[in-house]
């Protein structure tokens, strides 16, 4: 009960006046779900983003390999792997051009520049055991980035911060499910 009185003191209104986010919500309604409220540099954040994609789609463009040309004892299991982490690697692709169409930018799909424009790089490597380690580098290059991103956004974009944080959280996932494909490998 004291909390909600808090809030509705004049001394620590937590909320905008109803009428001053209505005026807001009138003003620039082109601009779609990006408000004044937007804090962030939409320009930046962009172009993160497409860094983000080319990631996402040298990733994919790698597992899908690595999918088919994964052979010997143990290829059935961890080519259903690759198949899998390729799978959730293009949601990510989706999630984050979706994102850059919100923020009234472009993706970037054109395949020119793809690897520039890719933290990750795309390794074929030539054994089961090489084609774990290179995806392996190329989450935890992902992690990375992504951690940098979210750090960078804060509280400025929070809506692409939680998305990111999502989509790190699974990167994390993807390198201890390859971690743990090698322990087994090695055994």
């Amino acid at each position: 009960m004291a909390k909600a009185k808090a809030e509705s003191t004049p001394q620590h209104p937590f909320l905008t006046d109803i009428k001053t986010l209505r005026a807001r919500a009138r003003k620039h309604i082109e601009n779609g779900a990006v408000t004044d409220g937007y804090r962030a540099d939409r320009t930046t954040v962009v172009k993160l983003l497409n860094e983000a994609l080319a990631t996402e789609l040298v990733c994919i463009l790698r597992y899908k390999r690595h999918f088919f040309m994964a052979s010997g004892i143990n290829a059935d299991a961890v080519a259903q792997e690759f198949l899998q982490h390729a799978t959730e690697e293009q949601g990510h692709a989706d999630l984050i051009a979706a994102r850059i169409v919100q923020l009234k930018g472009e993706p970037n799909f054109d395949p020119e520049g793809l690897a520039m424009r890719s933290h990750a790089e795309y390794v074929e490597g030539d054994s089961l055991v090489d084609m774990i380690k290179e995806d392996l580098v190329a989450e935890r290059i992902a992690i990375e980035s992504y951690g940098e991103m979210i750090r960078y956004l804060g509280d400025k974009d929070v809506t692409t911060r939680r998305m990111l944080e999502d989509i790190l959280a699974m990167e994390e996932e993807h390198a201890d499910d390859l971690s743990s494909l090698l322990e087994d490998l090695g055994r």
